[in-house]
């Protein structure tokens, strides 16, 4: 029999009644999203079952106003939620975060049309955030053409967001604050696919490129970026009065949260089983892996601290922080980056060989930490533009 006893942990508060639940759900799902875990990494999309798993389960739509047929859960019980479905499959809890994202914009387009996209519809309503096409102005909206890359859970959207400059004949419109952008919805059946989602790690998302040749979009199927960076209008059918981009981090930093906590836990399992060749003691005996374990396991419980700060302070501000809190948003989520590769990098190279192979949860790990904050959202750069509102009291998006 072993004797190594049940794994320590750092004290966490208790889970509020909402986020036992929808724990609970997770925990449900779990044997399923584990079975389709290879086959979501081999065929670089989410398996139909999953999908349809989730769906019945609330999860596609738990950040979406009740008016519009979603969920509505608190911002932490989302957060909560993606975390522990990030410890299953992180490609899972991207897709549903991305989808919690783009969700959000039901707050800002018309009544009507959120109800289309998101109440009369039960698959994913995801896209590209990037602004890679153009739209021209027209009667009733816009003529729309481009193409966009990581549409993460295309395979199961039945709208997408295309993300475009709103231009001139066919030329960019630029304003003082640069690029005029609005945000279009089109159906999925109506775009272009090109299968290009071959990558390192957040494999099981079919992140595909998608293209539209020209096509009209009616205004009530847009937003425009300017309106995003404050609180959608006030209306019962709001979900939250959080402005997007202040909500945005929410939705990306619990995956790579909860993927530096399962490479934690594996490899305390790791340590306790392997002995390094030619040794006589466990890893978990060796005194710098214990003391470069603890550094990482105050790293990560740091960062989600701070995170869920943020979470708390941007709840009690409603939609009215402004530039000091999106600040604190933003550094909480660099600081997060940061603290959840070097946590997974540490656990991956105290492990040895043993992470090497693709049957080590490990390896998978470490690709998909440093895919998860790759986005903008957990982004170095935020260091600097929140250095200079510091310095010198202004923030912009970025350089």
């Amino acid at each position: 029999m072993s004797d190594v006893r049940p794994r320590p942990r750092l004290p966490e508060s208790a889970p509020t009644g909402e986020q036992a639940e929808w724990l609970g759900r997770v925990e449900k799902l779990a044997p399923l999203i584990e079975a389709h875990r290879t086959a979501a990494e081999d065929n670089r999309r989410m398996p139909r079952p999953v999908f349809e798993a989730l769906r019945a389960a609330g999860f596609t739509r738990m950040w979406v106003s009740r008016a519009f047929g979603g969920e509505q859960v608190a911002l932490d019980t989302g957060m909560a939620v993606l975390e522990a479905l990030a410890r299953l499959d992180a490609s899972v809890s991207w897709q549903i975060g991305v989808q919690g994202a783009i969700g959000r914009l039901s707050d800002y387009l018309p009544e009507e049309s959120s109800r289309r996209l998101f109440l009369e519809g039960d698959g994913f309503v995801v896209g590209g955030v990037k602004p890679s096409g153009l739209a021209e102005p027209v009667d009733g909206g816009y003529l729309l053409r481009g193409e966009w890359a990581m549409a993460s859970g295309s395979a199961h959207a039945d709208w997408l967001v295309c993300t475009a400059v709103v231009s001139e004949g066919w030329k960019p419109v630029m304003t003082s604050a640069g690029p005029d952008i609005v945000m279009l919805f089109v159906p999925a059946s109506e775009v272009r696919f090109r299968d290009t989602w071959y990558t390192v790690g957040l494999r099981g998302t079919g992140s595909d490129h998608f293209h539209v040749d020209e096509r009209f979009v009616p205004a009530d199927l847009a937003v425009r970026k300017a309106r995003m960076a404050e609180a959608p209008p006030a209306r019962p059918a709001r979900g939250y009065p959080i402005g997007y981009f202040d909500f945005g981090p929410f939705s990306t930093a619990p995956v790579a949260l909860g993927v530096a906590r399962d490479a934690l836990d594996t490899f305390w399992d790791t340590a306790h089983a392997k002995t390094p060749a030619s040794g006589t003691r466990t890893l978990a005996a060796n005194h710098v892996v214990q003391e470069r374990f603890a550094r990482a396991e105050i790293s990560v419980y740091a960062a989600r601290l701070l995170l869920y700060d943020a979470a708390r302070r941007v709840v009690a501000a409603a939609g009215c922080g402004g530039d000091e809190l999106s600040s604190l948003i933003r550094l909480a989520s660099a600081t997060l980056g940061e603290s959840t590769t070097v946590a997974v990098e540490t656990a991956y190279t105290l492990a040895g060989t043993a992470s090497l192979y693709e049957t080590n949860r490990l390896e998978r790990c470490l690709r998909d930490v440093n895919a998860v904050t790759k986005h903008i959202a957990l982004s170095y750069t935020h260091f600097e533009t929140v250095g200079d509102y510091l310095m010198n009291a202004r923030l912009v998006m970025r350089r």
